[in-house]
């Protein structure tokens, strides 16, 4: 008998050699290569869902192919047609990952269940019927074109497939699978690699969209070969705090649409609810004003949303400042403090900072500066900002408030949620008409002449 063809494979970014690597070259990481055999001889046949009378494709050329526009699948869950671009293209491979009970499963049950024309097929290699029922009774969704397979093995998948002819597949999850081709154990490089292979092989040929629901790694990366990032047509990222309410899915990768979409759900005992408007979620209310309070103007993809931002500004008892942040980048915050005390003279080298962003999101816009400069300056003066006033600005570190795109859109938002002011850059007077709005639009070029209009 011929010998096996083996290889060792590193474990986090699925890189290969032919021997054994203490450090693997590609990723820096130490002691991660494990020999898997590559492929396994056998009688079994690939691709065991084509029909019989499937022929060989050919070339085309690519005048002969005709430019049309990709029809899509309008789902219920308005989020989920948001962040997929428009909604779900047949033939597409979408993988989704995120942290362990964020609610990845409960969030593609609900959705294939709300689709009661399309013939679903639900594999799971991680629960069993009886959990699958138990969670769609909870969400109270049911229909008799859904459909259960609980098999690890992609050719007994396959065979079903084959029967059942479904428009949908759910694989829950990509590293519970296994193929006869390879012997190596499930969750390894090799089997991810080549089950998703033939999952792709599936989807494009029938046309059937297929999600892939993955771990991730307690790095925070999805688990598997970074190979798999590059197989599948999107991919989008299931996050939040379990300790809220509020779920975020976002896109990372998207061959049919923006990579900046961003969709947000609210967790209940019944299942993920799409929340329409999170602006006003986003805000909480006050009876009265308090200090280190303001609110920002950013926009997720095209979404524009009013977020809260909280600074507390205290002096250190201890020798070293405390910096603390909680949905906002360390780096800018100190890049934004060592604005303020060189071009404003306050003396936070000498205080404690904390910085959140209310509802456990984490924002990266840079339009969010001015309201973390704002919501400082007040938190170290002690005195609040009026709450209907928002602001939307980036910093630069010459002091100057410089324009951020779409600026309309955010002046829109915030006069449609009763905002009586709003705060941005003067450079931005060339982009926009402050008449046409419903809120008065304040322009400022620096951080000196903030202050002093606010203080």
């Amino acid at each position: 008998m011929s010998k096996l063809k083996t290889a060792f494979f590193c474990q986090q970014c699925g890189h290969e050699s032919t021997k054994w690597l203490g450090r693997c070259p590609s990723c820096g990481s130490w002691n991660t290569f494990v020999e898997e055999v590559q492929e396994k001889k056998g009688t079994a046949v690939r691709d065991n869902w084509k029909p019989a009378s499937s022929g060989n494709q050919k070339f085309v050329s690519l005048q002969e192919i005709s430019a049309q526009e990709e029809d899509r699948w309008i789902t219920p869950d308005a989020e989920l047609n948001r962040v997929l671009g428009g909604g779900i293209v047949p033939g597409s491979l979408v993988l989704v990952a995120g942290e362990p009970g964020i609610g990845k499963s409960t969030l593609f049950l609900q959705d294939a269940l709300q689709l009661p024309a399309v013939r679903t097929l639900y594999v799971s290699g991680e629960e069993s019927e009886q959990q699958i029922k138990m969670r769609a009774d909870r969400i109270g969704l049911q229909h008799e074109n859904f459909y259960l397979l609980t098999e690890t093995d992609t050719q007994t998948i396959f065979q079903e497939i084959k029967k059942l002819r479904p428009q949908l597949v759910v694989i829950d999850s990509i590293q519970t699978l296994r193929t006869p081709f390879v012997e190596s154990a499930p969750g390894s490089v090799s089997q991810i690699r080549e089950c998703t292979a033939e999952l792709q092989r599936f989807a494009k040929a029938t046309r059937t969209p297929v999600f892939l629901i993955g771990h991730i790694t307690k790095e925070g990366s999805i688990a598997g070969p970074k190979i798999l990032e590059h197989m599948v047509d999107t991919v989008l990222q299931f996050e939040g705090d379990q300790h809220y309410i509020y779920r975020m899915l976002r896109t990372v990768k998207n061959r049919f649409g923006s990579t900046a979409e961003l969709g947000i759900y609210e967790m209940k005992e019944n299942g993920l609810r799409p929340v329409a408007n999170p602006s006003e979620l986003l805000i909480s209310e006050k009876e009265e004003p308090l200090s280190g309070i303001a609110i920002a103007a950013t926009l997720e993809g095209l979404r524009p949303m009013l977020i809260e931002t909280q600074a507390l500004v205290t002096p250190s008892v201890y020798g070293t400042p405390q910096r603390t942040v909680n949905g906002f980048d360390l780096r800018r915050l100190q890049l934004l403090l060592a604005v303020l005390e060189k071009r404003g003279g306050f003396q936070f080298g000498l205080k404690d900072v904390f910085l959140n962003i209310a509802g456990g999101l984490r924002v990266e816009d840079p339009a969010i500066d001015l309201a973390i400069i704002t919501t400082l300056l007040s938190s170290y003066e002690d005195v609040p900002v009026p709450h209907n006033y928002c602001f939307a600005g980036e910093v630069g570190l010459s002091g100057e408030i410089r324009a951020v795109n779409r600026i309309g859109q955010r002046i829109a938002e915030a006069g449609k949620l009763g905002f009586e002011k709003i705060f941005v850059s003067r450079f931005s007077r060339k982009a926009l008409d402050p008449a046409k709005f419903n809120i008065e639009v304040v322009m400022v070029a620096r951080v000196e002449e903030l202050y002093r209009q606010l203080f």
